[in-house]
């Protein structure tokens, strides 16, 4: 979600929060909040989980009648911002924008002074968006038995490109070599890496849809299937993996959380108005363009998503073999 070519996704998204409804204060059950309350972001500014941040802090700004700030902290693949967090006062005020990354994390470094599932409390999920599997126009197949069929057929001679080791787009990758037996070969990239598949230099990758609409539209990566267990809105002649491969879904996602131990009455605040803000027809619509859904959980349900995600893709982690180095 770093990669630089989501220019206009995250313009988009920035576009629809610049021109979001008027809300009205709403009567919250509490005195919560009565003060600041500092959103953390472990994404750098212009991302789209910064983005979405500013988003739900403008709009819980003006529904709750105090400011809600994003303080972007980025490093340590979003860690350094989550122990913070986990390490804050559980009174409400300190936040944390969680995300997919959370999930593999867990998994991939030894010695983290925090535990996702542990330590933190999601108030509320916000969206999801999946992924599309792609490929050069110059590989000649056209649907998604093709490409495994091709792949069997030239074992360790088809890479695929991600933005690095343990994210979502290689982990996806991994579940799906998994599932099909097919022998891929990885490259990660610290950078931009669509130009590469683009080029034809790398054949494949699982890119977020909302990066990849327009060089799909041009004819620039051919779309096989998207990770949704349904077809998605945007790319409706797109079959979903799990139309080939049933079980197989893959998401990037993000949700709001803060320290375990923060007041019933406060989270039961949060979730209510995040929730509110994800029914308004408005962001829902502006979500959807991007090729993401909003994800209207109680607050139970949202941690077990969480714990859902992280136990998933540990299992993917671990049986692949995967480790940062």
């Amino acid at each position: 979600m770093t990669d630089r070519l989501a220019r206009r996704a995250v313009l988009r998204l920035a576009a629809g929060a610049a021109a979001l409804p008027a809300f009205v204060r709403t009567a919250a059950a509490s005195d919560y909040p009565s003060r600041t309350v500092r959103i953390i972001c472990g994404f750098t500014a212009g991302t789209i989980p910064d983005i979405a941040a500013r988003m739900f802090a403008q709009v819980l700004s003006a529904r709750l009648g105090q400011q809600f700030i994003v303080d972007d902290r980025p490093g340590a693949a979003t860690n350094l911002a989550t122990e913070m967090v986990a390490h804050a006062v559980p009174d409400g005020y300190t936040l944390l924008i969680l995300t997919s990354s959370n999930t593999t994390n867990a998994s991939l470094y030894r010695n983290l002074k925090f535990d996702v599932l542990r330590d933190f409390v999601a108030v509320a999920t916000t969206f999801r968006s999946a992924l599309a599997l792609e490929v050069n126009p110059g590989l000649p197949v056209k649907t998604t038995r093709e490409f495994i069929a091709y792949a069997k057929a030239n074992p360790g001679k088809v890479n695929y490109a991600s933005p690095g080791v343990g994210t979502i787009p290689h982990v996806a990758a991994e579940l799906f070599r998994a599932m099909t037996g097919v022998d891929l070969v990885h490259v990660p990239y610290r950078n931009a890496y669509v130009p590469d598949v683009i080029a034809g230099q790398v054949q494949a990758a699982f890119t977020p849809i909302s990066t990849s609409l327009d060089f799909i539209a041009q004819g620039k990566l051919r779309a096989l299937g998207v990770t949704s267990t349904e077809r998605s809105g945007v790319l409706p002649d797109v079959p979903a993996l799990a139309e080939v491969l049933p079980g197989y879904a893959a998401y990037i996602w993000d949700a709001i959380a803060g320290p375990r131990g923060m007041p019933p009455d406060t989270v039961a605040t949060l979730n209510r108005e995040i929730n509110a803000v994800l029914t308004d027809p408005a962001i829902k619509s502006r979500l959807v363009a991007l090729g993401a859904e909003p994800m209207v959980l109680s607050v139970e349900q949202s941690n077990a998503f969480v714990a859902d995600e992280t136990v998933k893709w540990g299992k993917v982690i671990r049986d692949a073999g995967i480790k940062v180095e």
